[in-house]
């Protein structure tokens, strides 16, 4: 005969079972709805980019002995359909949109930074239409200079289910853009040439 504790052993090892079984078939389906809805494919556009650079100092960003360094904000628009991204297991989807451009002091290597970000909490809210939407975040880079770069603009996403791992991704469609010259940078330079 079964003492309780083996019958209690028993029975928690079938419910933990179950359990993992249950959790398993729910992410499978949950990853498999997202390939059958192509939300591994989606489109956006992000258009209209407007960088402007000002000349700021700032102990935090790397300001050196209080000389200025340029600081970049992006203005764009905005326009995708994350509504493939939802389905019963997505609690959320975080979206954000990020900036890529090259550094001059290791040529080859990207910096990115995110510039906008935003939190989706439903299929009703996930037509995104934004217009001259202006950054969140400002652009510091390591460098004294960021202007006369490409700097290139794309919608980032990710997935929090209510069971699973998280789902990073990104849409289809990008915009680049080349930083201008901050309003400082030209006025010294017509002086210099005057």
């Amino acid at each position: 005969m079964f003492s309780l504790s083996q019958r209690f052993q028993q029975t928690s090892n079938q419910a933990l079972s179950f359990a993992i079984f249950a959790a398993a078939f729910v992410v499978a389906t949950f990853w498999a709805q997202l390939y059958m809805e192509n939300a591994f494919h989606l489109s956006s556009s992000v258009s209209n980019v407007k960088p402007s650079i000002n000349v700021r100092t700032s102990r935090y960003y790397g300001s050196i002995n209080g000389k200025p360094k340029e600081n970049l904000k992006v203005s764009f628009d905005l326009n995708a359909d994350l509504a493939p991204l939802f389905n019963w297991n997505t609690k959320q989807v975080f979206v954000y949109v990020t900036a890529a451009y090259n550094g001059k002091l290791k040529p080859g290597v990207k910096s990115e930074v995110t510039l906008w970000d935003s939190i989706i909490t439903d299929k009703e809210s996930s037509q995104i239409s934004l217009s001259n939407m202006k950054s969140k975040y400002s652009i510091w880079d390591v460098e004294e200079k960021l202007s006369e770069r490409e700097l290139t603009l794309k919608l980032h996403w990710n997935i929090q289910p209510w069971i699973g791992s998280l789902v990073y991704g990104e849409t289809e469609g990008q915009s680049t853009v080349l930083i201008p010259q901050s309003q400082s940078t030209q006025k010294t330079k017509v002086k210099a040439t005057q």
